[in-house]
């Protein structure tokens, strides 16, 4: 009987996991083409030069400016919200895993877990260390 209950618990937390991600691309994916869509409408006759790579402005790589900025719907700052939420995506599946392994006490999961999330964390934050 606890192991119809354990694989319960496994199944419910795939699903979890799985719509987590699913959600977390479609709405990122839906935020990405709003901004291209508000891109196009706000700079109609832009000509684009591919030939010399053009990085985003420094205020579009902070993200307090950015949620501000795309409150305000400015194209370009709602793209990178999209951007940010793709990214945010995988580390909220870390994060539901590692509640999901705390709740079912599964300590070598959490371990694992918890490593994952430290090395997601340092990559992501480790331009702030410098």
């Amino acid at each position: 009987m606890q192991r119809e209950k354990d694989a319960w618990g496994d199944e419910q937390l795939r699903n979890l996991l799985g719509n987590l991600l699913r959600f977390g691309v479609l709405t990122s994916a839906s935020v990405v083409i709003l901004g291209g869509i508000l891109f196009f409408i706000q700079h109609p006759g832009l000509k684009i030069d591919y030939t010399v790579f053009k990085s985003e402005p420094e205020r579009l790589r902070n993200i307090h400016t950015i949620f501000l900025e795309a409150a305000q719907f400015r194209s370009r700052s709602i793209i990178q919200l999209g951007l940010l939420l793709l990214i945010a995506t995988p580390v909220a599946r870390v994060l539901f895993s590692l509640f999901g392994f705390i709740i079912e006490r599964d300590k070598i999961y959490i371990l694992i877990t918890l490593i994952v999330l430290v090395i997601l964390c340092f990559s992501l934050f480790s331009s702030y260390l410098n």
